[in-house]
């Protein structure tokens, strides 16, 4: 049931906002994109947007959110993976699966430049526990591990957004096969 106040439409509105704004902020960022594109992206005047979001910041914090919770399901589907698969391999192969979509990596990197603002930093924080928290859980607890997944996945980041498989230079497969 929507919360007192609001309609399935509103909520159904607020999602599509949400998706428009991930992919306007994965290619502008926080501060290059505006509240008219991601209106117009979603196909809604500007004061509705603001009807929908009080600003910027909380449309922001409302995409962290959202691709956060796609983070939590692709490494959560990582527990049932192929048993064939470590769990530290089932988890690479989920989140390598989540990167490839582009908004969503790119979005991530925006939204770990974008922490000066106080909300955004709070939801990047707030997205950040919550994979910890299953990634711990996933490699038994072993906080070694969970760090060394996380640096991998960051470097994933990196090859997949400057599409180093694509560079025939040494310095590039340097980076390649440094991945697990």
């Amino acid at each position: 049931m929507p919360a007192a106040g609001t309609t399935i439409k509103s909520d159904e509105r607020r999602q599509h906002v949400v998706d428009a704004a991930v992919s306007c902020f994965a290619r502008r960022g926080f501060y290059g994109t505006t509240t008219n594109e991601i209106a117009e992206r979603a196909g809604i005047s500007q004061p509705y947007l603001y009807r929908l979001f009080a600003n910027k910041q909380a449309i922001f914090a409302a995409a962290v959110m959202h691709v956060g919770g796609l983070l939590t399901e692709t490494l959560s589907a990582a527990k049932t993976a192929d048993s064939t698969m470590s769990p530290p391999q089932a988890l690479r192969a989920a989140y390598t699966t989540l990167i490839t979509d582009g908004d969503v990596l790119r979005f991530l990197m925006h939204a770990n430049c974008a922490t000066d603002e106080p909300v955004i930093r709070d939801a990047v924080r707030t997205c950040y526990a919550r994979q910890v928290t299953i990634v711990r859980e996933l490699l038994d607890g072993d906080d070694d591990a969970v760090r060394q997944w996380f640096a991998a996945g960051m470097l994933d980041n990196v090859v997949t957004v400057l599409g180093l498989a694509e560079v025939a230079e040494p310095w590039a497969a340097t980076l390649i096969d440094a991945l697990p």
